[in-house]
């Protein structure tokens, strides 16, 4: 049997042999990092030297703190704005960790335009009538790969006397960091294990302590070896972006000579939106995502139809409906997503099954 090709690095990236051999290593020898004895003393040198290396090799200077994910790192930046100061405010194309934060009725959400880009108008708005707020922008949107200019959206929040959360899930580790007060990270996007993350946080006085471990800012004990493999997946610069674009590209030439719509992409050069690239979406004419999945699925071919999170729901996408997409166009849209191992190989092979697939299409609608 030919190997399976995985393209499908937004939804998890499979952990790195760095990471795994750290994880190897400190289960042999863990203990918890609170516990008093020679042995817990050496678990927490173990943890905050893990703290530092994710520090340096993300190149944060703030504090850090570890979560079970981005999902918790969201819970802790958002509980202070429950608590107090005004409603905060999200972009219509956040993940559901996000989202899942904001009550109906109880925040802002501010509009994006086509590509999937903040309406500068909308932040305006929501920063006249609610400075001093929370809002969060999502770094790279996980469905279809576009880059927000966070640092741009930054200094408008901070002239403002707010400050901005930076989901950076499909960024951290692959492109530079923004300048953000507060930062998302999750490990299992990066080539991590699953169950851990961490929130980057600039100035602490933004969360609201809790107690119990990370500094009293989270509850339970830190996992110490999902942590060194974090740290060690992070080290190991995995993700030649530069590479990738070049993958994407030739995907992305085959695939429109063929009648694919490519999403996120403006219409001309001068509309177009910038681009991660590990992440295209594409529409293939004819044909839902659910069928393509499951014939590309039995060509031995992992790709997805939007956020893992939803997939398998078969709900409409809350990105595409913001980003004005036709619902029909948006009912054919399914995801690649590159990641260390992707190879050339594997770009064309998935190119000549969906070329096949639309073909096969077309020639029936004949």
């Amino acid at each position: 049997m030919k190997p399976r090709i995985y393209l499908d690095h937004a939804a998890t990236t499979p952990i790195l042999p760095q990471a795994r051999e750290a994880m190897a290593l400190a289960m042999e020898q863990w203990a918890n990092p609170s516990s008093p004895h020679a042995d817990g003393r050496k678990a927490r040198a173990l943890l905050d030297e893990s703290r530092e290396r994710i520090k340096s090799a993300l190149g944060w200077d703030g504090e850090l703190i570890f979560t079970s994910g981005a999902s918790e790192a969201a819970r802790l930046a958002f509980r202070r704005c429950h608590l107090q100061g005004p409603k905060p405010a999200i972009t219509t194309v956040e993940h559901d960790a996000v989202r899942s934060q904001i009550p109906e009725g109880e925040g802002w959400n501010l509009n994006v335009g086509p590509t999937g880009l903040l309406d500068p108008r909308a932040l305006a708005e929501w920063l006249h009538l609610a400075p001093g707020g929370l809002i969060a922008v999502q770094h790279v949107n996980n469905e279809t790969g576009a880059m927000q200019n966070v640092d741009d959206v930054v200094e408008a929040v901070h002239a403002a006397g707010s400050y901005l959360l930076a989901d950076c899930a499909q960024s951290a580790g692959k492109v530079p960091l923004p300048r953000a007060d507060l930062i998302m990270v999750s490990a299992h996007k990066l080539g991590g294990p699953p169950g851990v993350g961490a929130l980057l946080v600039r100035d602490p006085r933004l969360l609201v302590p809790e107690g119990g471990q990370e500094q009293g800012y989270r509850r339970g004990t830190e996992n110490l070896p999902a942590i060194l493999g974090f740290a060690a997946a992070v080290e190991a610069c995995a993700w030649d972006t530069r590479g990738m674009q070049g993958l994407r590209q030739e995907l992305e030439d085959r695939l429109v000579r063929h009648g694919a719509t490519v999403i996120g992409a403006g219409q001309s050069p001068i509309n177009d939106a910038p681009r991660l690239a590990t992440i295209g979406a594409y529409a293939m004419p004819r044909v839902s995502a659910m069928a393509q999945l499951v014939r590309l699925d039995l060509a031995g071919i992992s790709v997805s139809a939007g956020s893992a999170c939803s997939s398998g729901t078969n709900k409409p996408s809350h990105v595409h409906a913001a980003m004005g997409l036709d619902s029909k166009l948006a009912e054919r849209v399914v995801r690649v997503s590159f990641g260390p191992s992707t190879s050339m190989d594997d770009v064309m092979t998935f190119a000549d099954a969906w070329i096949a697939i639309a073909e096969e299409a077309g020639a029936r609608a004949a």
